[in-house]
């Protein structure tokens, strides 16, 4: 049983905390995703599991057994950075065998185990060419390669697609959900992308500042935010978030309604100035002010309208939320 299990995780550097007492449990096989801002200490948080950051307090448990003490070559995961850190000089089956080689594995098993990865990659063409020879893609799925060997219990991934272009980083996010599926092994995550996350994670992580603000999947984590950082950070065109007095009800509350809600036939109306327009294929974005809110409708491109928009937004497709942040 692969799982990973985090109790009151703490970080200080010079005295600052950047991890605050995270608790998290990640059970055998999940694909869990570490979203956030830069900062937010998702990276921080995989290399603490890794073993390549010293946590400052609590325990980190892999497959069960208390890991705090132990190296991370002897930790039984496996590391895929935002660099393909390929060797220039090696052919790709090189690049791949590397490790299994440095632990003096026998060369027949370590030709098995590197035919077998290739094969799962769709490498095995380019088992002899050397990596400037490859896309980007390609040599992230090397990368991908040189830790499917190890056959580890936990794979862990920082941000691995941030340097493809956005043609490759949609075909990757497919190839790895795809490799998920075959290796069946516990996949750890991070990115700053959100789109990723709700593409790729059978849950979802959501971090600011050190603290995670909710745990939950895709769906719920789009549908159901915890609170106005949740509602704000995942959804493109961010959630609208308007003052209460703004829009004729209470003050008091802030309330948020998602962009492909804000024309919906609801019996909240209001007239706005729209400053902006971008088309994006079949569908259009209205950027405009509500009160000192800057918000947006997410709209048909075949919907008309002049500089004046009406809203029309439904009572049930709005979120409350404190003055704290909290939803209520």
């Amino acid at each position: 049983m692969s799982s990973v299990i985090l109790k009151n995780v703490t970080k200080v550097y010079d005295k600052k905390l950047v991890i605050d007492r995270v608790n998290l449990e990640i059970k055998d096989k999940e694909f869990v995703v570490l979203v956030g801002a830069s900062g937010c200490g998702k990276s921080t948080i995989l290399r603490m599991i890794a073993g390549l950051e010293e946590i400052s307090d609590g325990e980190i448990l892999i497959d069960n057994k208390k890991v705090n003490d132990i190296a991370p070559k002897d930790r039984d995961i496996a590391f895929v950075f935002q660099s393909y850190a390929l060797y220039p000089h090696m052919t790709v089956r090189e690049n791949i065998a590397f490790g299994l080689k440095m632990r003096k594995v026998d060369k027949k098993v370590i030709e098995q185990k590197v035919n077998e990865a290739a094969e799962i990659l769709n490498l095995t063409e380019y088992l002899d060419r050397k990596p400037k020879q490859l896309s980007g893609g390609q040599r992230q799925r090397v990368a991908l390669g040189r830790a499917i060997v190890r056959n580890p219990k936990v794979f862990l991934m920082d941000e691995p697609l941030s340097n493809l272009d956005a043609k490759l980083r949609v075909q990757m996010r497919s190839e790895i959900k795809k490799l998920h599926e075959k290796l069946q092994t516990t996949f750890i995550y991070v990115t700053h992308d959100q789109t990723e996350a709700l593409t790729m994670g059978s849950r979802i992580v959501v971090l600011d500042k050190g603290v995670i603000q909710q745990v939950d999947t895709p769906e719920s984590i789009y549908n159901n935010p915890s609170n106005t950082f949740v509602a704000g950070f995942i959804g493109s065109p961010q959630m609208n978030f308007i003052n209460g007095k703004d829009i004729g009800l209470d003050e008091e509350i802030t309330y948020g309604v998602r962009p492909e809600k804000m024309i919906s036939g609801g019996e909240i109306k209001k007239s706005v100035d729209v400053e902006i327009t971008e088309l994006l294929g079949s569908e259009k974005i209205a950027y405009f002010n509500i009160g000192d809110r800057k918000c947006s409708a997410k709209l048909p491109v075949e919907y008309n309208f002049d500089k004046t928009l009406t809203i029309s937004i439904k009572e049930e497709d709005m979120y409350k939320f404190d003055k704290n942040g909290q939803r209520i």
